[in-house]
């Protein structure tokens, strides 16, 4: 069902975790948790089934045993088949999602955290619960927004490698601490975590995943695709596909993705695997220009897993485009209520901006300078969402300050090329921007923005059928890109106009340069010679035809030698001739 029960938020959240460790429980100043955050931040999903049932559960085989010994075989038998035939639980269902590299609808990720925390704190020794019990959080920080869970995340793992070291066979740690900094945009210590599993075990698929958003972070394409192939040598299906079609919607092979994508969807069995693959769909339905395929995909996905709230907002985007802004608006509203995540904040603004609702627009980017700094405590980098703020409504200076920085940290991919190029422009070096900018379309990304981006300087800088390829091919991609922007292109087209008749002037050269070469020559030789020239080649080409005889073919290269040295040996051949 699409209808989520109604709870207490409280409840909708993941259990606490005890910073005090396993007996604080105990202490009646558990509650001040420091780490505990407003309910805004959860996402709305059902409350995890009580999470001492597996904790029994795997405490039942010894149990078993001794009944087998004391009641017999005949007995015992019955109970594993039951055991076996019953449904599987959230916790199982997600470690499942897990073991298969898919992802696990929000409600089983929560009873899969609780049933870990419950673990650890009567087993604190135990490294791979440690380490799963950290990949659940960063998971679940990921996929709600709530970015109080990294901090939570990395203890869990830290205190997984003190348990057992990486170098001690914990990989599966190393690989949460690359999802970590992957989670925080911090991809180039991803990049450093993923390698070193790698190296250590080239056949640990877990880890190609994370190396994959590494290096598409840090605009590797080469070896995000080397990654992405060894990915799917070693782990088949689903995962594999949805990777394989991010990687060419990535490289702008539109027609592969969209196969590739479809394929997947088709294939997808789990809930949450299933919503994956169709807002993927969605996403690249609304990025061809398509935004009522877009609008049934993405509702396809929310009826699927009413959790997968990233939905909602491609819903959001795609009903401005169809001009129900109204729609659109409430979306935007429901999902960052459940969704807080700033680039949701800064096109709910901007949309606002578009319908001359100024003062909701100002309040929606002061709620957005509230995420950017709630984000920046928990050592999340969203400078690209906030430079993409302050070229267009605030200081563009500090966008260029924001980027420069990453470019030096290495996270070159072609949404940090184009956000500088833009921030550039818009801050007035504009010359320096194109090369950004530039960078950013030839990566071959079939993107609205980055077309129209380049397009805008290249006008700015006189490049006036560059800027017109550009910005058509924006508004070709997606003629609704953008609430602000795309009417911006749409104006910008209409002052270039149309090209000249004869084509652009740089790509037609003046022909004056071959004339003056032969003048000189005219001038220094007679008068006269010029015109007897061209007398006597049409009497050459007359004896042509006759050339079969073999005795003149024996004389030919006498009178040949003798042509150029005076027009009157050429009058004397020509009357022997005749």
């Amino acid at each position: 069902m699409d209808v989520m029960p109604q709870q207490d938020p409280e409840s909708r959240r993941p259990p606490e975790p005890s910073p005090e460790g396993p007996h604080a429980q105990h202490d009646p100043h558990a509650q001040q948790d420091p780490y505990v955050m407003p309910a805004e931040g959860a996402t709305a999903v059902p409350p995890p089934p009580p999470t001492l049932r597996t904790t029994l559960r795997r405490a039942a085989f010894g149990a078993l045993a001794a009944g087998v010994l004391l009641a017999g075989a005949l007995v015992a038998v019955p109970d594993r088949e039951d055991d076996r035939a019953k449904e599987p639980g959230p916790v199982e269902r997600a470690e499942a999602a897990a073991t298969a590299g898919s992802p696990a609808s929000l409600s089983d990720l929560t009873a899969l955290i609780g049933d870990r925390q419950k673990w650890v704190e009567a087993h604190p020794g135990d490294a791979p619960s440690w380490a799963t019990l950290g990949s659940a959080y960063v998971e679940w920080g990921r996929r709600s927004a709530d970015a109080a869970y990294f901090g939570r995340a990395e203890e869990a793992l830290k205190r997984s490698l003190e348990e057992q070291p990486g170098e001690r066979g914990n990989g599966e740690a190393w690989v949460g601490m690359a999802a970590l900094a992957n989670a925080r945009h911090d991809f180039l210590a991803a990049k450093r975590w993923g390698e070193t599993v790698r190296k250590q075990d080239p056949k640990t698929w877990s880890v190609y995943p994370v190396l994959i958003d590494a290096y598409t972070g840090l605009g590797d394409v080469k070896a995000a695709t080397g990654a992405t192939e060894k990915f799917g040598e070693l782990r088949k299906g689903v995962p594999a596909l949805a990777r394989t079609a991010d990687l060419y919607r990535g490289q702008g092979w539109r027609e592969d993705a969209l196969a590739t994508a479809r394929e997947a969807a088709d294939r997808a069995t789990a809930p949450a695997e299933k919503a994956e693959a169709l807002h993927r769909l969605g996403e690249l339905a609304w990025e061809r220009g398509e935004p009522e395929e877009a609008v049934a995909q993405f509702d396809a996905a929310l009826r699927t897993d009413a959790g997968h709230h990233a939905s909602l907002a491609g819903k959001a985007r795609a009903l401005v485009a169809l001009d129900r802004t109204g729609e659109a608006v409430a979306a935007y509203q429901s999902v960052i209520t459940k969704l807080p995540r700033p680039a949701y904040a800064l096109e709910l603004g901007e949309l606002y901006a578009s319908l001359e609702l100024d003062g909701d627009a100002r309040s929606q980017y002061e709620k957005l300078a509230g995420l950017l700094e709630q984000a920046k405590a928990a050592g999340v980098d969203e400078s690209v969402v906030q430079s993409r703020y302050e070229s267009d409504h605030g200081d563009p200076a500090v966008a260029v300050e924001l980027l420069r920085g990453q470019w030096k940290k290495q996270h070159r991919s072609a949404a940090v090329a184009d956000a500088l190029g833009w921030a550039l422009h818009r801050a007035g070096k504009s010359e320096e921007g194109l090369e950004y900018a530039q960078q950013a379309v030839d990566t071959g990304v079939r993107n609205a923005s980055y077309a129209y981006h380049l397009g805008m300087i290249e006008r700015e800088l006189a490049q006036y059928g560059p800027a017109r390829r550009h910005l058509q091919e924006a508004l070709r991609t997606n003629p609704a890109f953008s609430p602000l922007d795309a009417p911006k292109a749409r104006e910008a087209l209409e002052t270039l106009g149309e090209p000249p008749p004869g084509g652009p002037g740089d790509m037609q050269p003046p022909p004056p340069p071959p004339p003056p070469a032969p003048e000189p020559k005219r001038k220094t030789e007679p008068e006269p010679e010029p015109e007897r020239e061209p007398k006597p080649e049409p009497k050459r080409e007359s004896p042509k035809p006759e050339a079969p005889a073999p005795a003149p073919s024996q004389t030919a290269p006498a009178p040949s030698k003798a042509a150029p040295s005076s027009p009157a040996a050429v009058e004397a051949d020509a009357s022997k001739s005749l």
